[in-house]
């Protein structure tokens, strides 16, 4: 029987359906997992297929032509330990392992050092686009050794995704930077649905628009600027209706968002490194507050505050909320993107920012047409600073910066909470201000614990006796 090129250790939805993947791009995978059911799943698939289900890890190894490519697909933490050393008294020097999952970075770092000096190859690889992305194409983000990617590139960038005719995979750095940038990945997800679902609430809650107004307003977004997988899953979402209600199935749908803990990780690792990320954080704060859902419902009964129904021409508004969108998701790109720059720096990954943008464009969630100009502001200038000073960003936000500011006052003029919004217009403000109020700050430091403070007239360092 001839060896495989690839083996997958886990088959869960997504072991599964990117060895399928493989395997339907001209590559033969073995397959095993401990679980029998999924083992059987996939040997189910192997007589149609050039597919090999293997029911222990010694007849796993010996299915692999060497040096051994193997993706392990199982939860990040433990299980990954766990699933390495299961696996490193087999391996040779040369052989490779790929971590597939959304493993914190950090843990990666860790695990590529040790494997390293063992002579074992390994690649932290962000894979993003859920199960029909595994299965038809998905953004890959590998980093490893260089040496790591040569063995993968002809299999990686044959099972992405296409986007105009290129392959949405590229060698992000070393080490852990493959999912440092998923991290980020994700982190700029939490931000996008989270401005979606504010923008929805504003609209629905506020105007009182139905869902079926809901449909065709962001079926019509989804054909302009906004264009994005996010904003034309949220169209089909709102005309979904349930068969045995006959209600629209979002309406029947428990107000407590879950998370899986990579937007957390963005919030820490910013706070860590010194970066501003306040959409992002608001994001992952309005996911805390929503699974809130007993004591949100016992404060509503004693807290006030005002009608949540917006007395303006609803056309106008309807007309500021996408422009705020695109403005507030300006912003919240630039977040991500100037977190990834301090981190390149701070852990010496060398990052591309405008091969991310391009490698993001198809098979992720974050797909989008925006993440083409965001590409051309990095091809004009690799070193720029923050997005939002590129000279097409910086004409699209001050078109808007207005509307940001409407949709942001009449969310709050109507009760309607808009973490996301708000964080977006007041990270704005904060960026472009020549002065800002952090003078005062640290006069209060030097005064309470003698921190001292610099000059605007004078170079030195001084501390004022304030009493």
């Amino acid at each position: 029987m001839d060896k495989a090129n690839f083996g997958v250790m886990g088959l869960g939805v997504m072991g599964h359906m990117l060895a399928l993947n493989m395997e339907r791009n001209g590559f033969r995978v073995a397959g095993v997992d401990l679980d029998v059911g999924k083992l059987r799943h996939f040997d189910a698939d192997s007589p149609r297929k050039n597919l090999i289900a293997c029911e222990s890890l010694d007849v796993f190894i010996s299915a692999l032509d060497r040096p051994r490519r193997i993706l392990m697909m199982v939860p990040a933490g433990k299980a990954v330990d766990t699933a390495i050393a299961s696996l490193k008294s087999y391996l040779a020097p040369g052989d490779l392992l790929i971590d597939g999952g959304n493993t914190y970075f950090l843990d990666t770092e860790r695990r590529s050092q040790e494997l390293e000096a063992a002579g074992i190859i390994y690649i932290g690889t962000g894979i993003s686009g859920g199960e029909q992305g595994a299965l038809w194409g998905p953004a890959i983000m590998p980093g490893g050794q260089p040496e790591a990617w040569a063995l993968v590139k002809p299999i990686f960038e044959a099972i992405a995704a296409k986007a105009y005719g290129e392959p949405c995979v590229a060698y992000m750095g070393p080490r852990g930077a493959g999912h440092y940038v998923k991290m980020v990945h994700n982190g700029i997800e939490y931000g996008d649905m989270q401005l979606i679902a504010e923008a929805y609430d504003i609209l629905h809650r506020g105007l009182g628009l139905s869902n079926l107004q809901l449909y065709e307003i962001f079926n019509e977004w989804n054909r302009g600027e906004l264009e994005s997988y996010l904003i034309e899953i949220t169209a089909a979402i709102f005309a979904k209706i349930d068969p045995e209600t006959g209600e629209a199935v979002v309406d029947l749908i428990l107000d407590e968002a879950q998370q899986k803990g990579t937007g957390k990780w963005m919030s820490q690792n910013a706070f860590d490194l010194g970066a501003p990320i306040p959409t992002v954080n608001a994001a992952v704060e309005s996911r805390i507050v929503s699974a809130y859902k007993e004591e949100r419902l016992a404060a509503s009964q004693v807290l006030t505050g005002p009608e949540a129904k917006i007395s303006v021409d609803p056309k106008s508004v309807v007309a500021a909320v996408r422009e705020a969108l695109y403005a507030a998701k300006i912003c919240s790109y630039s977040q991500g993107f100037a977190l990834m720059n301090l981190a390149s720096k701070e852990y010496g990954y060398n990052l591309n920012y405008s091969e991310i943008a391009k490698i993001w464009r198809g098979g992720c969630i974050i797909r989008a047409r925006f993440l083409n100009d965001i590409r051309d502001a990095f091809a004009r200038n690799p070193n720029l600073a923050n997005l939002m000073v590129d000279p097409e960003f910086a004409r699209a936000m001050n078109a808007r910066q207005a509307s940001l500011r409407q949709v942001v006052s009449l969310a709050a003029g109507s009760g309607i909470p808009a973490l996301a919004f708000g964080s977006a217009l007041a990270y704005y403000d904060a960026y472009r201000s020549k002065r800002l109020p952090a003078n005062l700050t640290q006069a209060q430091r030097d005064y309470f614990g003698a921190h001292t403070y610099r000059r605007i007239d004078r170079e030195g360092i001084f501390h004022t006796e304030w009493q």
